[in-house]
């Protein structure tokens, strides 16, 4: 699977091998991770994303994504869905970055560029949620289009719901339900 490639940055779609590396923390030659790299959350994320495979097989492109900055190459955090989508062709996300790179819109562009790619890929409906206190996470989802839709007492959860394009969403469809029956 290709890169998706936004202004500044690039998101990688993680092999198996890569998020072993991640899940463990321990960097290979050449992988180019920026001090702080990765964070707890993307150790989950990339857990999550290997606890995929070995139970439904990768589920690539609907994976973990790791954030490289497009002038140095170095990993600055993750993104990615929590699973193919489902029936609806609803996905969940999931991102975040390491704390030197906060404030700089890395996690508005990179979300905006999975977004465009759900979207253009025939997905629906994407959702996320952020704790109440991270207001950070909230403004992103925001700021890309995503919607409040409902909170309880730990979380704030967020959809963006797009106009079905048929032609990509039977393509989509095909394709999970070729996954499901494989």
């Amino acid at each position: 699977m290709d890169d998706l490639v936004t202004e500044r940055l690039v998101l990688h779609p993680l092999s198996v091998l890569e998020a072993e590396r991640v899940a463990a923390g321990e960097p290979a030659d050449g992988d180019g991770w920026a001090p702080g790299y990765p964070t707890d959350g993307d150790m989950a994320g990339a857990r999550r994303f290997l606890t995929t495979c070995s139970i439904t097989g990768d589920p690539r492109p609907f994976g973990a994504y790791e954030i490289r900055r497009r002038a140095d190459g170095r990993a600055i955090g993750g993104l990615g869905f929590h699973g193919v989508p489902d029936e609806d062709l609803t996905v969940t996300i999931g991102y975040g970055l390491i704390p030197s790179a906060h404030g700089q819109g890395y996690a508005s562009e990179a979300l905006r560029g999975l977004l465009r790619f759900a979207r253009a890929g025939g997905v629906s409906r994407v959702q996320g949620d952020a704790d109440h206190d991270n207001i950070a996470s909230q403004r992103v989802m925001t700021a890309v289009g995503m919607r409040l839709v409902a909170q309880d007492e730990a979380l704030k959860y967020y959809r963006i719901v797009w106009p079905v394009d048929e032609a990509a969403a039977d393509a989509l469809r095909s394709w999970t339900d070729g996954r499901r029956a494989g």
